[in-house]
């Protein structure tokens, strides 16, 4: 989550639109969360997506790590 000014939502939101609807029209498949990933990062709020990306990998792999250690060793071979 990243705190956005009204200005900011408007941009984003409407250059993912803008985006989106250019896409479609063209026939091409694209993801609506990297077009509104890359409308969040042209209104400059980069450096918040960027830190909570480092944050939430590391700490989903430790969490899922430690969930097989605990209860994945039951699993194997049944």
């Amino acid at each position: 989550m990243t705190r956005l000014t009204p200005p900011q939502g408007l941009y984003a939101e409407t250059g993912s639109a803008i985006t989106l609807f250019a896409a479609t029209s063209l026939g091409d498949p694209v993801s609506t969360t990297h077009i509104m990933t890359g409308a969040m990062i042209g209104v400059g709020v980069a450096r918040s997506i960027v830190t909570a990306w480092i944050i939430t990998m590391p700490m989903a792999g430790l969490i899922t790590s430690g969930a097989y250690l605990r209860f994945g060793f039951f699993l194997v071979g049944k």
